[in-house]
This record gives C-alpha cells, structure tokens and sequence, in this order.
C-alpha cells in the first residue's frame, strides 16, 4: 500500500511530496487515511531548523489531525477500522507503538509515532482517540493541539475562578483557543494582544473583552490601567519568542499571578526575569499539551463544540491541499492567521 506524503529532506528547503511505500504496521499501531491535519509553528520552526540537530532527515511530519481508522496492528485494541479519530501528540491511553520507516523506492524515510502530513499514516495507538460524527473532521482535527495546548492550559493548569482577570499574548491558534478556554472559566476581562488586526478580530469572536495591538498594549502602559496598577492574574504566552514570555511574566501580579508559555522559542534562546518578581510571588511555568489526558479531555471538547461553545469552524483560517503544503507554511509564517489546515481527502 501507498501514501503520499509530505517530506523534510534537509532544514530551510522546501517539503517535498511524493508517494512512498507503507511499512507493515508493528504492535500498537494504527494505519490511518487522514482526512484533515493542522499546521502549527513547531512544525515550521523544525522546516526552518530552529529545533536543534535534526537526526532523523529525511522524515515525515504533522502532530495533528483527524481520520479513519483503516487497519490495526498486532495488540490494538483501542481502537478498529472505520472508527473516525482525533490524531494527537499528547499521548493518551494504549500502546505506545513508537515509529515507523517508509520508502521512497529504495531510500529509507523515517515518520515518528505521529505524523499527519500524508494520505495515509501510521500512527501509535496511544495518539489515537475515537470521536463521534456529531463533529466536522475541519473542526475535529484541531483537537489534536490546538485545543487542547490553547485551552487546556486555562481550564486544566490555571482553573481560573469567574471574574480573574487574563492577558493572552499571541491570537493565533493557541492564544484564540485559550480565550475560548477563558470563556468557558468566565474570566473577566479577557485580554488579547497581537500583532496581527485580523488576529484580532477573532479573539473578538473567541471572547476577548480588549483587544490591543502589541506596540499600543505595552508603549502605554495599557496592563495597569485594566487591573488598577496590580497585574493580571493571569497570562498566556502564545506569541513565540522570549521577549513576549518575559512580558508575559511581568504583566501578572505579585503574590500568585501566574503565566503559562506554551510557545516554542528558537533552541539556544534564553528568558531573562528579576529574581525578586519571584520572591514577590509571581510565577511561570511552561505547558505540555494544557496537561490534557486526551481520552477524556477530547471528547469534552468535542461536546462543548456540540454546545456552541467552543467555536472551533472560526479558528479555521486557511485550507490548503496536501501539494500547497509549502504555501500554507508561508502563511504560517506571516503570523496573520488562526489555524492553517491541510485537506488531505480533497473533500
């Protein structure tokens, strides 16, 4: 059997796409037809090479995505085919089925235990999570990170009461489902700051009660004047760089203002913070996936999408086919975006 698939060759070049032989599936492993994969800036940061040394070249890529179960590998149980899936990097419950090795004739092309840029994937069974059709695969698809990291990070780590106050830096796919996430927790105010105007005008549709454009927000001192002089209680960082990080910190207020960063600044950058804004009692921490367990967490998700409310349809931005992959990681790049999705079914 054959997919094609999109292929990182060497860092800052272009992906290639091509069709490559599918490997047998090993224990714990699910072959899946993908429907539907989000683009996010981890994956543009490693085209770009900002990830570090790359050992694995040439490889496949994608962390999240939405499909149909077509085979199943010794041991699988969690799954069956035709069950339709969110496709996660967060790893969930079942076998971890670790990667796989496809070929392009006689060339060996290597796919980690996700890897949602191809027709057809292979993918360990703890990356998998059945969902039911009352969700479109477009949506369904951002539960694979978008969701989960955006609003996972407000609703599962921060667990804000009604009324707290929240900056979010950053209003592209991450920032815009964390406001959603705001939302759902009733914080007041919600804060969005971005570069971007069309950014903003979506976190207005998220949720966001301000919207500030970053040179406005920080030049006049707009975060003292919407928390009396205290800081926010909390913030999230999703802009993706060091500087917005540390303003991210220092926006939140001393004795437990808490930030959360879920951005991915390039390897070698380092945040710089005043000691003493710790002593005072602010804090930070980094996010892994908003601390989402994927078997239950996706499915809430899906349900209060059912609800209206989490709006994902509006967090959808750009659809591009799998052969304008490169297109849709320029449009990444620019920043003027929610969440840039690849149709892979054509449908």
């Amino acid at each position: 059997m054959k997919t094609t698939a999109a292929v990182l060759e060497s860092p800052n070049q272009p992906l290639r796409v091509c069709e490559l032989d599918i490997p047998l599936l090993n224990g714990g492993q699910v072959l899946v037809e993908m429907h539907w994969s989000g683009l996010c800036r981890s994956q543009l940061m490693e085209v770009q090479g900002l990830r570090g040394k790359d050992p694995y070249l040439p490889h496949l890529l994608g962390h999240e995505g939405y499909g149909q179960v077509i085979e199943v590998g010794p041991s699988v149980k969690k799954v069956k085919p035709d069950d339709k899936v969110v496709v996660t990097w967060i790893r969930g419950q079942g076998i971890q089925g670790g990667g796989s090795i496809f070929l392009d004739r006689d060339r060996k092309i290597n796919a980690g235990p996700v890897a949602t840029f191809a027709t057809k994937a292979v993918i360990s069974e703890n990356c998998c999570v059945k969902v039911d059709d009352n969700i479109s695969g477009d949506a369904a698809s951002l539960l694979g990170c978008a969701i989960p990291t955006g609003a996972g990070i407000v609703m599962n780590e921060m667990k804000p009461r009604p009324n707290s106050s929240i900056l979010i830096l950053g209003a592209g796919g991450i920032g815009l489902a964390a406001i959603a996430g705001a939302l759902i927790c009733k914080c007041n105010p919600i804060v969005a700051v971005d570069l971007s105007e069309e950014n903003l005008k979506l976190a207005k549709i998220f949720g966001a009660t301000h919207t500030y454009q970053s040179s406005d927000f920080f030049e006049n001192s707009i975060s003292s004047k919407l928390t009396g002089g205290k800081g926010f209680d909390f913030a999230v960082e999703a802009a993706g760089s060091t500087f917005t990080i540390e303003r991210a910190f220092n926006s939140v207020r001393d004795s437990g203002g808490l930030c959360i960063f879920a951005s991915h600044p390039p390897e070698g950058k380092l945040i710089s913070l005043e000691p003493h804004s710790l002593i005072r009692g602010k804090k930070i921490q980094g996010s892994w996936g908003g601390a989402c367990d994927p078997d239950n967490d996706i499915p809430l998700f899906a349900d209060l999408h059912a609800q209206g409310k989490l709006p994902l349809e509006n967090l959808i931005s750009h659809r591009f086919s799998l052969d304008e992959i490169n297109d849709a990681f320029e449009i990444l790049e620019r920043g003027n975006c929610g969440r840039v999705l690849l149709n892979l079914s054509n449908n």
